[in-house]
């Protein structure tokens, strides 16, 4: 069973993929995948300096600063970035899930509801978390200012949209709290695969 986990910035979904990993679930983070597979993957590589030039890297080196100057104001090119690197993560994300001998896996992806690809899982987990922390925890893990964390967050697919879509859905507010639904999922998840 394929399952996603998503959330907007800052909502805790690394720290609820933590835990999933903690009861042993085989979890794909798309973000770290995507960021390695844009330096490891020749024709990826190949693909964002033909689309973005050769400032796209340095050293061999993804050149950051440079594409995130390029595509975060501009929808048309962000949609450019992604038509490129969606089709290498997914393709990495199959051979990888085929190799898992867990019950289920966790596809840990942000952005299933905003690029309509909830289809493509058996079941989503979506974590929610208060705008105000979501800011909070941004701004003091990436040491960026408030105004970036608030345009990313509008590129995205507020709460209240997604909460009708999900089915589960984990409020990242308390540790404890979340720790226990995280549990509960699971176990939900562990009865349905063993129904199948």
């Amino acid at each position: 069973m394929i399952v996603g986990l998503t959330g907007g910035i800052g909502s805790g979904k690394s720290t609820v993929a933590k835990m999933f990993k903690k009861l042993g679930v085989p979890v794909y983070d798309s973000d770290k995948r995507a960021k390695k597979l844009m330096v490891i993957s020749k024709e990826l590589r190949e693909a964002i300096i033909t689309a973005f030039g050769k400032d796209s890297y340095q050293n061999k080196n993804l050149n950051k600063s440079y594409l995130a100057e390029k595509v975060f104001n501009d929808e048309k090119q962000l949609k450019k970035l992604n038509s490129l690197v969606h089709p290498a993560v997914k393709k990495d994300f199959l051979n990888w899930s085929k190799k898992q001998k867990s019950p289920y896996v966790i596809q840990e992806t942000a952005l299933i509801y905003e690029n309509q690809m909830q289809d493509k899982y058996d079941k989503v987990i979506l974590v929610t978390a208060p705008q105000n922390e979501r800011i909070e925890r941004v701004v003091t893990r990436d040491k960026v200012a408030y105004e970036k964390v608030l345009a990313r967050i509008k590129n995205q697919l507020n709460d209240e949209q997604k909460i009708p879509l999900a089915d589960y859905v984990i409020d990242n507010k308390m540790m404890a709290t979340t720790q226990k639904k995280v549990i509960e999922v699971h176990e939900e998840l562990m009865k349905l695969v063993s129904m199948d």
